[in-house]
Protein backbone atom coordinates (compact mmCIF):
# COMPACT_ATOMS: atom_id res chain seq x y z
CA UNK A 1 0.00 0.00 0.00
CA UNK A 2 2.76 2.43 0.96
CA UNK A 3 4.60 1.69 -2.30
CA UNK A 4 1.41 2.46 -4.30
CA UNK A 5 0.99 5.83 -2.61
CA UNK A 6 4.65 6.73 -3.20
CA UNK A 7 4.42 5.59 -6.83
CA UNK A 8 1.18 7.56 -7.38
CA UNK A 9 2.69 10.68 -5.81
CA UNK A 10 5.75 10.36 -8.05
CA UNK A 11 3.67 9.90 -11.19
CA UNK A 12 1.47 12.88 -10.29
CA UNK A 13 4.51 15.08 -9.63
CA UNK A 14 5.94 14.08 -13.01
CA UNK A 15 2.66 15.02 -14.70
CA UNK A 16 1.95 11.44 -15.77
CA UNK A 17 -1.39 11.12 -13.98
CA UNK A 18 -4.42 13.14 -14.99
CA UNK A 19 -5.09 16.00 -12.62
CA UNK A 20 -8.43 17.42 -11.61
CA UNK A 21 -9.63 20.14 -13.96
CA UNK A 22 -8.63 23.60 -12.88
CA UNK A 23 -11.44 25.65 -11.44
CA UNK A 24 -12.61 28.94 -12.98
CA UNK A 25 -10.53 31.85 -11.68
CA UNK A 26 -10.69 35.63 -11.59
CA UNK A 27 -7.65 37.68 -10.55
CA UNK A 28 -6.37 41.21 -10.98
CA UNK A 29 -2.84 42.48 -11.54
CA UNK A 30 -3.94 45.63 -9.66
CA UNK A 31 -4.56 44.00 -6.26
CA UNK A 32 -4.08 40.70 -4.47
CA UNK A 33 -7.01 38.54 -3.32
CA UNK A 34 -8.48 40.15 -0.20
CA UNK A 35 -6.02 43.01 -0.70
CA UNK A 36 -6.44 46.75 -0.95
CA UNK A 37 -7.91 48.11 -4.17
CA UNK A 38 -5.69 51.00 -5.37
CA UNK A 39 -7.40 54.39 -5.17
CA UNK A 40 -7.10 54.77 -8.97
CA UNK A 41 -10.09 52.43 -9.26
CA UNK A 42 -12.24 54.27 -6.71
CA UNK A 43 -14.09 57.56 -6.27
CA UNK A 44 -10.86 58.98 -4.83
CA UNK A 45 -8.99 58.35 -8.09
CA UNK A 46 -9.82 58.06 -11.77
CA UNK A 47 -12.79 55.80 -10.99
CA UNK A 48 -11.96 53.41 -13.83
CA UNK A 49 -12.44 49.67 -13.49
CA UNK A 50 -9.42 47.59 -12.50
CA UNK A 51 -7.99 45.13 -15.00
CA UNK A 52 -9.27 41.59 -14.45
CA UNK A 53 -7.89 38.27 -15.66
CA UNK A 54 -10.05 35.19 -16.26
CA UNK A 55 -8.60 31.69 -16.46
CA UNK A 56 -9.62 28.01 -16.47
CA UNK A 57 -12.90 28.75 -18.23
CA UNK A 58 -14.87 25.49 -18.57
CA UNK A 59 -15.05 24.04 -22.09
CA UNK A 60 -18.88 24.11 -22.21
CA UNK A 61 -19.00 27.86 -21.52
CA UNK A 62 -21.08 29.92 -23.96
CA UNK A 63 -20.76 33.28 -22.17
CA UNK A 64 -19.45 34.91 -19.00
CA UNK A 65 -21.10 37.22 -16.49
CA UNK A 66 -19.34 39.63 -14.14
CA UNK A 67 -21.01 41.15 -11.09
CA UNK A 68 -19.15 43.49 -8.74
CA UNK A 69 -20.87 44.39 -5.50
CA UNK A 70 -20.36 45.76 -1.99
CA UNK A 71 -22.28 43.88 0.74
CA UNK A 72 -21.04 46.26 3.47
CA UNK A 73 -23.02 49.35 2.49
CA UNK A 74 -25.18 50.72 5.34
CA UNK A 75 -28.84 49.74 5.06
CA UNK A 76 -29.72 53.37 5.74
CA UNK A 77 -28.25 54.15 2.30
CA UNK A 78 -29.26 50.99 0.41
CA UNK A 79 -32.12 49.00 1.99
CA UNK A 80 -30.89 45.69 0.52
CA UNK A 81 -27.48 46.19 2.11
CA UNK A 82 -25.75 45.45 -1.22
CA UNK A 83 -24.57 48.09 -3.68
CA UNK A 84 -23.97 46.97 -7.28
CA UNK A 85 -20.80 48.49 -8.76
CA UNK A 86 -20.75 46.74 -12.13
CA UNK A 87 -22.88 44.24 -14.02
CA UNK A 88 -21.79 42.79 -17.37
CA UNK A 89 -23.18 39.81 -19.26
CA UNK A 90 -22.50 37.94 -22.52
CA UNK A 91 -18.76 38.37 -22.26
CA UNK A 92 -17.21 35.98 -24.81
CA UNK A 93 -16.51 32.46 -23.57
CA UNK A 94 -12.91 32.77 -24.77
CA UNK A 95 -12.33 36.06 -22.94
CA UNK A 96 -9.11 36.28 -20.98
CA UNK A 97 -10.39 39.16 -18.87
CA UNK A 98 -11.39 42.80 -18.87
CA UNK A 99 -8.93 45.60 -19.51
CA UNK A 100 -8.65 48.67 -17.31
CA UNK A 101 -11.21 51.32 -18.34
CA UNK A 102 -13.17 48.73 -20.33
CA UNK A 103 -16.32 49.75 -22.14
CA UNK A 104 -18.22 46.49 -22.41
CA UNK A 105 -21.40 46.51 -24.48
CA UNK A 106 -23.81 44.50 -22.33
CA UNK A 107 -23.82 46.39 -19.04
CA UNK A 108 -26.64 46.56 -16.55
CA UNK A 109 -27.44 49.37 -14.17
CA UNK A 110 -25.15 49.88 -11.21
CA UNK A 111 -26.27 51.13 -7.79
CA UNK A 112 -26.43 54.72 -9.06
CA UNK A 113 -28.95 53.70 -11.74
CA UNK A 114 -26.43 54.16 -14.57
CA UNK A 115 -24.84 51.54 -16.83
CA UNK A 116 -21.14 50.83 -16.38
CA UNK A 117 -18.62 50.69 -13.58
CA UNK A 118 -18.79 52.86 -10.48
CA UNK A 119 -15.74 52.71 -8.23
CA UNK A 120 -15.67 51.93 -4.52
CA UNK A 121 -16.55 54.90 -2.32
CA UNK A 122 -17.33 53.59 1.17
CA UNK A 123 -19.05 56.23 3.33
CA UNK A 124 -18.09 54.90 6.74
CA UNK A 125 -15.26 52.35 6.98
CA UNK A 126 -13.39 49.68 5.02
CA UNK A 127 -15.70 47.75 2.70
CA UNK A 128 -15.30 44.49 0.81
CA UNK A 129 -15.85 44.41 -2.94
CA UNK A 130 -16.77 41.08 -4.52
CA UNK A 131 -15.81 40.53 -8.17
CA UNK A 132 -17.94 37.51 -9.15
CA UNK A 133 -17.37 35.69 -12.41
CA UNK A 134 -19.90 33.17 -13.75
CA UNK A 135 -19.45 30.74 -16.64
CA UNK A 136 -22.81 30.06 -18.32
CA UNK A 137 -23.94 27.34 -20.71
CA UNK A 138 -25.88 29.91 -22.76
CA UNK A 139 -25.84 33.47 -24.04
CA UNK A 140 -28.39 35.71 -22.35
CA UNK A 141 -31.13 37.67 -24.06
CA UNK A 142 -30.89 41.37 -24.75
CA UNK A 143 -32.79 43.89 -22.66
CA UNK A 144 -31.52 42.93 -19.21
CA UNK A 145 -31.09 46.01 -17.06
CA UNK A 146 -31.12 45.13 -13.38
CA UNK A 147 -29.22 42.64 -11.30
CA UNK A 148 -32.49 40.90 -10.46
CA UNK A 149 -33.27 40.40 -14.16
CA UNK A 150 -29.73 39.16 -14.77
CA UNK A 151 -29.83 36.65 -11.90
CA UNK A 152 -33.23 35.37 -13.09
CA UNK A 153 -31.85 34.87 -16.61
CA UNK A 154 -28.75 33.08 -15.25
CA UNK A 155 -30.78 30.64 -13.14
CA UNK A 156 -30.13 27.07 -14.21
CA UNK A 157 -27.30 28.08 -16.58
CA UNK A 158 -24.31 28.52 -14.23
CA UNK A 159 -21.60 25.96 -14.96
CA UNK A 160 -19.05 27.36 -12.55
CA UNK A 161 -18.32 30.55 -10.64
CA UNK A 162 -15.28 32.27 -9.14
CA UNK A 163 -14.78 35.23 -6.85
CA UNK A 164 -12.12 37.85 -6.14
CA UNK A 165 -12.45 40.08 -3.09
CA UNK A 166 -10.81 43.47 -2.76
CA UNK A 167 -10.99 45.97 0.09
CA UNK A 168 -11.09 49.73 0.19
CA UNK A 169 -11.26 52.36 2.91
CA UNK A 170 -11.19 56.10 2.25
CA UNK A 171 -8.38 57.96 3.94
Amino acid sequence: MRFSLVLAAGLAAAGLLPSAAAALQITSPAFAPNGAIPSRYTCDGAGVNPPLVFSAIPARTQSLVLIVDDPDVPRSLVPSGVFDHWIIWNLPADSSGVAESALEAKQGLNGTGQPGYVGPCPPDREHRYFFKLYALDTKLRAGIASRQELEAAMKGHIIEQAELVGRYERR
